[in-house]
């Protein structure tokens, strides 16, 4: 199965999940919701808990969703480590946007 396109995904409102409106869903399906990170900085352990808190949000609000965080910047191995063993997903941008 080919990986979607990020940018060519339905945008979802934060706010129907009880998030910031800063932040940036899109549905990828009828079952998974993607966290889009689109920045330069490397994403540590700090920002992996803030990552696990919104994806609880969307847990909360809809308990069927599968949460993934699809993103530009390198991400730490130790959160990468992090977020999966929470059930989440970590895939490059570029991964995401090949046809």
């Amino acid at each position: 199965m080919k990986p979607e396109r990020v940018f060519s995904l339905e945008k979802v409102d934060p706010r129907s999940y009880g998030l910031p409106p800063r932040t940036v869903l899109k549905r990828r399906g009828t079952d998974r919701v993607a966290i889009v990170m689109d920045r330069k900085s490397r994403i540590i352990m700090a920002d992996g808990r803030k990552i696990l808190d919104r994806a609880k949000t969307i847990w909360d609000a809809d308990g069927s969703l599968t949460v993934d965080l699809v993103t530009s910047a390198p991400v730490c191995s130790k959160t990468t480590r992090f977020l999966e063993d929470n059930g989440i997903a970590v895939i490059s941008m570029e991964a995401a946007d090949t046809p």
